[in-house]
């Protein structure tokens, strides 16, 4: 939950300490608050001390590992390495890899890796939040060759390296995905996150600079949805329980009705936060009534229960607890609802969905039994990933990582989808923050490729053709159909990796077609139109190639034939287990002698410029006939010269003559 406080709210918490701040003791100040686990605190009283150190400088510090080092004379650790050290961790503490990142490569440049040994660990970390994904995996890699203590660490390297992997495969081929940050009214100088929408209205969570309690606070703001206004916050009546500023709230969440709002409410003692699953009843005065906990059957005593999701049916609330039961951490469960919208039960969603790790921020679409929600558990680009999993009669699937530009190297919660837009969701990301969650607007522009397939020859619909959307890159097929009647295909395309479609009936000449990326206009058989025509063919039967033209009395390929020619090499390489003729024919102008060597020669021509695209020459042969073979006449009956027929004679086909 540490994204729930805004750092603002550490600085305020700061600012009595620092009237007593001596400048002489800045790294006392600095471990007591690393010690109370104040990341934000400590870093400051550290950067104060390394300032005191000329620590300091404004020369960048660069990733890549390696140089010159240097060890403290006594073989002890130095003060500048043991704060250069601190200051990592107080940065990474508060997930600041950004600050972190040149504090660890200090320490490793120092030459007191030894004394820390898992500062090289942190940096490849740091490098893989900060998008260094090859210099991380080679950082993590070294870590685990080197490190031989606890085991846990190596396995964290492991995951990281994995996470580095998989990072580079989706920042190359992102989703068909645009997000972008909320702006205007949205965004502020705290945290902005946890949106939920209804009737028109955002209501979110904040922590934004309140005038009224003049102070940064979490608090629970509602807005419309198209921007217009300033956000106001809800207001809830007093239960007297404590001094509303002792009080934090957020994540809010409807029942159907629009009566009922449950929000986590939390408030911190010393060093301790303590949250817990509230509701509240709209009054007949339009007023929220007093906060009302929620039982035992989700707040359990001394566990922590956040993040409440009502289902749009009223009927259940998926939520977050540390509550016995679980496998870790925070972990996802579910309460059936009573009318009156009290739980009366519990249920953890079990192994399949929970991790070690932590888990948060759930919505479950009734309608389509699926869950969104964010882990750390699996493999990811770091931080909160959103996973998406189905729910078939309480079993659920394998959780999948939603991807990039869905997930970010930083921590990515809270999924809404928009519901006057089916293409339009929300999330909370501190992508572009150093600390904090900020709101944004995703428009998912993945679509569905579909058409129609014909014979080229009659454009007749054409039944029976195996089509398969295959992944190019890993010759995966991803799904195949079989055309019926309709002769229609279709295929969900989510990435910008490149896929091909695949056609196959017997037959037909077996067609391959790049699918194009998205926003492209579809034409022609380069699938620029989703209308594909197939080729029929028969063994020995010959098929005319239309304009393969040569100069007079010269067997020399024209630019233009060998574009031609290209549609032949194409059918080859999608049939590979054909093998053909290239046959060229004469009119019966000239001896029988000179006209079987040009046609050999106009053949020979074509077969050698198809070889060089790439088929292997055991595949086609040469064959000149000369004029042995008309298919119409070359005089007219009068005896006269028929220069239509001998057009056609002069004319270049294929043959298919074995299919292996």
């Amino acid at each position: 939950m540490k994204k729930l406080l805004t750092i603002l709210l550490l600085i305020a918490a700061i600012a009595p300490v620092h009237a007593q701040y001596s400048k002489d003791n800045p790294r006392a100040l600095a471990d007591k608050a690393f010690n109370n686990k104040d990341y934000y605190e400590a870093a400051y009283y550290y950067r104060k001390a390394a300032e005191g150190m000329s620590l300091i400088t404004q020369q960048s510090i660069p990733y890549s590992g390696g140089g010159k080092t240097a060890k403290a004379k006594d073989g002890k650790v130095s003060d500048k390495t043991y704060i250069a050290y601190q200051l990592g961790e107080s940065y990474r503490g508060y997930e600041n890899y950004l600050e972190a990142e040149p504090w660890y490569y200090r320490v490793l440049q120092e030459g007191d890796e030894a004394k820390f040994p898992l500062s090289r660990l942190w940096y490849g970390v740091c490098l893989r939040a900060n998008q260094h994904f090859d210099e991380a995996i080679k950082q993590l890699t070294d870590f685990n060759t080197s490190y031989k203590g606890d085991a846990k660490y190596r396995a964290i390297a492991d995951k990281e390296i994995t996470n580095c992997r998989f990072a580079k495969e989706q920042y190359k081929y992102p989703l068909l995905i645009d997000v972008a940050k909320r702006k205007g009214p949205w965004f502020s100088d705290g945290s902005d996150y946890a949106m939920y929408l209804k009737d028109g209205m955002s209501y979110f969570t904040s922590s934004r600079f309140a005038k009224d309690e003049k102070t940064h606070v979490n608090r629970l703001y509602m807005l419309r949805n198209d921007g217009s206004g300033q956000p106001q916050q809800v207001q809830f009546k007093d239960d007297g329980s404590m001094k509303s500023k002792e009080l934090e709230y957020g994540t809010p969440v409807f029942t159907p009705d629009g009566q009922h709002i449950y929000f986590t409410r939390w408030f911190k003692v010393g060093s301790k936060s303590t949250y817990a699953i509230y509701t509240s009843r709209k009054g007949s005065d339009g007023v929220w009534g007093a906060p009302e906990k929620l039982n035992a059957n989700v707040n359990a005593d001394g566990f922590n229960s956040i993040q409440p999701y009502i289902t749009t049916d009223g009927k259940q609330m998926y939520f977050v607890s540390t509550k016995p039961g679980g496998y870790g951490g925070d972990d996802i469960w579910v309460a059936d609802l009573s009318g009156d919208g009290s739980p009366v039960n519990s249920k953890n969603l079990g192994s399949t969905v929970n991790t070690s790790q932590n888990e948060q921020a759930p919505y479950y679409d009734v309608q389509n039994k699926r869950l969104v929600y964010s882990s750390k558990g699996f493999t990811g680009l770091g931080g909160f990933d959103f996973f998406e999993t189905m729910n078939d009669n309480g079993s659920w699937s394998t959780p999948v990582n939603m991807g990039y530009p869905m997930n970010s190297a930083k921590d990515d919660l809270y999924y809404v989808p928009d519901p006057a837009n089916a293409n339009k969701f929300y999330i909370s990301s501190d992508r572009e923050s150093d600390c904090c969650l900020n709101l944004f607007e995703a428009y998912d522009k993945r679509h569905t490729l579909s058409g129609l397939v014909v014979d080229c020859d009659t454009r007749k619909a054409l039944a029976g053709v195996k089509v398969s959307f295959v992944d190019s890159l890993s010759k995966q097929t991803i799904k195949s159909l079989v055309t019926d009647k309709t002769a229609r295909y279709s295929f969900n395309v989510k990435t910008s990796r490149p896929y091909n479609l695949v056609l196959e009936k017997e037959g037909y000449f077996t067609k391959v077609l790049p699918v194009p990326a998205a926003g492209r206009e579809m034409q022609g058989d380069t699938l620029f139109n989703p209308d594909i025509c197939l080729q029929a063919f028969k063994k020995d039967k010959p098929i005319l190639i239309n304009n393969v033209l040569y100069d007079y009395d010269k067997a020399t390929l024209r630019p233009e034939s060998k574009t031609v020619l290209n549609e032949l090499v194409t059918i080859m390489k999608d049939n590979p287990k054909i093998k053909v003729e290239l046959a060229a024919h004469t009119d019966s102008k000239g001896s029988d002698k000179y006209n079987m060597a040009l046609s050999q020669r106009r053949a020979q021509a074509c077969v050698d410029y198809i070889i060089s695209m790439g088929v292997a020459e055991d595949r086609i042969y040469a064959k000149g006939y000369g004029e042995r073979r008309p298919i119409a006449p070359n005089t007219l009956p009068n005896g006269k010269d028929n220069p239509a027929g001998r057009q056609l004679n002069r004319r270049t086909e294929f043959t298919v003559i074995k299919v292996e």
